[in-house]
């Protein structure tokens, strides 16, 4: 396998189907610079044509959703009321969301949140995760605020406690 680079785009040959298994081409294919964008690798087969990427949207739901339930234990147990997001005075976004334990026990669980730019790309600003501790059935209300100015989109996290 030998790997390039050429403007920013990854070209990649493949000698043998065997290195990567499931790619996608003929033993013929490789990958070629040509219409990729920088950081794309664009296969082709041995008739010429390119492929499209699989399950685009399949588990992108942090992509598209403000509260996401990271594991079966956190769906299970865990909702929210609503969310609220305000603007600070310095620019920064500020995030509450109201949550709920589903169970008819004590749970606890962590919580975060990632800021994102308006194109929906991580502005490398995410907080800790935080513990919640919740009664049984009860509510809490969780708040974030973006370390800078550059946060217009969130995506709040919920995990079972580690």
């Amino acid at each position: 396998m030998n790997i390039h680079l050429l403007t920013g785009v990854a070209a990649i040959s493949i000698s043998a189907l065997a290195v990567f298994p499931g790619i996608g081409c003929s033993t013929g294919g490789q990958a070629v610079a040509g219409p990729a964008h920088a950081g794309q690798v664009v296969y082709t087969n041995s008739s010429g044509g390119a492929y499209s990427a699989k399950d685009t949207d399949r588990k992108n739901l942090e992509n598209q959703s403000k509260f996401v339930l990271l594991d079966k234990r956190a769906e299970e147990s865990v909702t929210y009321n609503g969310i609220q997001e305000r603007p600070l005075p310095d620019g920064r976004l500020e995030v509450a969301v109201n949550m709920r334990n589903r169970l008819e026990r004590h749970i606890r669980v962590q919580v975060q949140c990632v800021f994102k730019d308006i194109q929906g790309f991580s502005t490398g600003d995410e907080t800790p995760w935080q513990s919640v501790v919740f009664s049984k059935n009860s509510q809490e209300t969780v708040t974030f605020a973006s370390m800078n100015d550059r946060a217009k989109d969130y995506t709040v996290r919920v995990r079972e406690a580690r």
